[in-house]
């Protein structure tokens, strides 16, 4: 449970840096965004590549630049 949440706050960190959201978010968020594009980069591209605590890394950072990119677009300034 806690190396899961280490390793999604992990990808939640590179996600952010890759789309340069990474200052605005916070600890919290970036584990959040983590743990969600961990799910649905493994639901949409599958699991392949290193794997950590049971995440596939690749696809995770993927779908978490996907959940983030998504929840500025819903939130984010107009």
């Amino acid at each position: 449970m806690i190396w899961s949440i280490i390793v999604g706050g992990f990808i939640g960190f590179i996600a952010g840096e890759i789309t340069n959201k990474g200052k605005v978010m916070g600890i919290i968020a970036n584990v959040v965004a983590g743990l969600l594009g961990s799910s649905v980069g493994q639901s949409l591209f599958g699991k392949w590549g290193p794997t950590l605590a049971g995440m596939a890394l690749v696809p995770s950072i993927l779908g978490a630049v996907i959940v983030i990119a998504f929840v500025s677009f819903l939130f984010g300034k107009r």
